[in-house]
């Protein structure tokens, strides 16, 4: 009998020791599976009403929330892209556990809250996310060839899932967590056509325990759908919303089902652009027709979050445009950027409403926001009294070769031979202020190939000409994607290729930023850094407005917010909570081209 209690004393401690380690294994286990037109959960007829977020645009603190706003909203699933750059900076280093990042606690969070998930983890993923997702380390490998059968890339995809599939691999359904379904790369039907390399990607999956089911996302065309598609996998469509639509699938695979894997209730705005506005009346017909036909979808995005920092992407559809994202990633959702319900999401609401079979939980209590009074941004320093050792080379080099994926690179020579005349740079990507012996002479905006400018005589035996180049986000979709950032290719001087370059790499990153000293006197020259403070006793957020200012990056207490542009539309940056203190907090900005004090303030709205 003794023995018999310590044997049962030994198996509730292993269970008590399996369930504090492996989470999951205390949840029941389901089984999702799909027949021709209808996805089933434990065998029963299921239609997944997804809400798209990121994690990674969202601060850590306000997950929560966004989930409880999707599911007061009518939502069941709440669908995740996850972003392998975000998670791996360079070959091997991986990170799934600082700030934003730890996607494992994102997924048992929806699970707590009672919802479903569809992972979406690429490789590729687009998300007018920088490249899409890819990290721009692979673009120091010369010749490489993206999204397809290339062994460089493979071998780079390869490290990536067998790392993700040990966050993720115990939240299957299967296994007892939340997730449904694992999509197989995006939209590929949009880029390339290799068969062999979708089926590679849902077999490196499986060889790492992820065992689906797996669906495909394309465009509702006959051709994507050909391209994109797999066999066995559930076809997603961007968006399916017609009758129309939902055929080109059952034409493509009848043996699977169909879903509109994205269903935009608004879109995205690039700078120079008015914001996005969607009507709600178009996204309210879709929906409608969806609920009625008792189709499954996801809502891309219901809330979309901010692109902090440099993780901002860009489209471009031909040799010389270029079109970045903006900071905010508000994409005119239901859910707006600082965590808001819109008229959009009570619209949706009540739509959903009539349709689902469950109630529909109370909207959660809003999140505060708050003003700043204006205060001084003073100069402090300069960007020319802060470079680093340079780096020599014959010729311009891109900054993924020095292992740099964003910020500033500075591009240095001395003028021989030609002194003036018709200065070409090849290519400038993405932004760049030429100086001619600490002058700006002009500056040079990728898009639209005008990048040609006049290079004026000085009189200066040995004039010196600097180009400083900002990347504005790795292109992340369509064919011009292997997009090399600074100057890829040479700078001329009416027709004469310069030599003999000094570069300075200037990754902005928080080391930097937090060992800038004061500089004074500042020279007289465009590059400036600013610092303000104000005082906060508050919890909530706010956003920065830098209406005063001209182009530049904000950092608040060593937070990078993001960028500014004053050719809009958005000159307010949203800050939360999470990222101020009680007490003085610092703003440090860098601006290309003011160089005199200005006010900013903290104001509640992103317009």
């Amino acid at each position: 009998m003794k023995h018999a209690k310590w044997v049962v004393s030994l198996l509730l401690f292993a269970a008590v020791f399996l369930i504090t380690r492996q989470g999951t294994y205390a949840q029941t286990r389901h089984s999702f599976s799909f027949r021709k037109s209808e996805f089933l959960l434990d065998g029963k007829p299921f239609q997944i009403i997804s809400g798209e977020m990121h994690p990674a645009r969202i601060p850590r603190q306000y997950w929560r929330h966004r989930i409880q706003m999707a599911k007061a909203m009518g939502c069941n699933t709440i669908a995740v892209y996850v972003f392998w750059n975000y998670h791996e900076s360079a070959p091997g280093k991986f990170d799934f556990k600082t700030e934003n990042r730890d996607i494992g606690e994102f997924i048992r969070i929806c699970q707590q809250e009672g919802m479903w998930v569809l992972l979406r983890p690429g490789p590729y993923v687009c998300a007018e996310w920088d490249f899409g997702g890819l990290p721009p380390y692979l673009l120091k490998i010369p010749g490489i060839k993206l999204r397809c059968m290339d062994s460089n890339y493979m071998a780079a995809v390869g490290r990536y899932v067998n790392r993700l599939s040990r966050e993720v691999e115990s939240l299957q359904c299967s296994r007892g967590g939340p997730i449904l379904m694992v999509q197989v790369e995006n939209e590929y039907g949009s880029f390339g056509n290799d068969r062999k390399y979708m089926a590679a990607l849902r077999e490196i999956w499986r060889q790492n325990g992820i065992q689906g089911p797996f669906y495909t996302a394309d465009g509702p065309t006959e051709y994507m759908l050909e391209a994109g598609s797999l066999d066995s996998a559930a076809i997603g469509l961007d968006s399916g919303g017609s009758e129309e639509d939902f055929q080109q699938a059952n034409k493509k695979n009848p043996d699977v089902p169909s879903f509109s894997s994205e269903t935009y209730p608004g879109w995205l705005t690039h700078w120079k652009e008015k914001w996005a506005r969607t009507d709600t009346s178009d996204i309210k017909k879709e929906l409608t027709y969806l609920l009625e036909h008792k189709k499954s979808f996801n809502l891309y995005v219901v809330h979309g979050g901010t692109n902090f920092g440099f993780t901002a992407g860009a489209n471009a559809f031909s040799p010389t445009q270029f079109q970045p994202d903006l900071t905010s990633y508000d994409y005119d959702a239901p859910v707006d950027e600082q965590g808001r319900p819109t008229p959009k999401y009570f619209a949706i609401r009540n739509l959903l409403s009539k349709y689902v079979s469950w109630k529909i939980p109370d909207i959660p209590k809003p999140v505060s926001i708050l003003e700043v009074p204006a205060f001084e941004a003073v100069p402090f320093s300069s960007i020319w009294t802060n470079l680093p050792a340079p780096i020599q080379s014959a010729q311009p080099r891109p900054m993924e070769d020095f292992d740099q994926g964003s910020g500033l690179i500075l591009y240095k020579t001395t003028l021989i031979g030609h002194k003036s005349g018709k200065l070409t740079i090849t290519e400038p990507h993405d932004f760049a202020m030429v100086f001619l012996n600490g002058k700006l002479v002009d500056t040079v905006y990728r898009d639209g190939g005008k990048w040609t400018i006049d290079l004026p005589s000085t009189g200066v035996a040995n004039p010196v000409l600097e180009i400083l180049v900002e990347s504005m986000g790795h292109i992340n979709f369509a064919q011009y994607m292997t997009d090399r950032k600074g100057i890829t290719e040479r700078v001329t001087l009416n027709g004469m290729t310069l030599m003999d370059w000094q570069i300075y790499c200037l990754p902005m990153d928080p080391a930097y930023i937090g060992s800038l000293p004061a500089d004074r006197p500042i020279p007289p020259k465009q590059g400036v850094f600013f610092r303000g403070s104000f005082v906060w006793h508050e919890n909530g957020d706010t956003y920065l407005d830098l209406g005063n200012f001209q182009k530049g990056m904000v950092w608040v207490n060593g937070h990078n917010l993001g960028r500014y542009w004053n050719t809009g539309p958005q000159f307010r940056l949203y800050c939360p909570a999470g990222w101020l203190k009680s007490g003085n907090n610092e703003v440090v900005i860098f601006d290309f081209h003011q160089q005199k004090e200005a006010s900013l303030k903290g104001v509640k709205n992103l317009e």
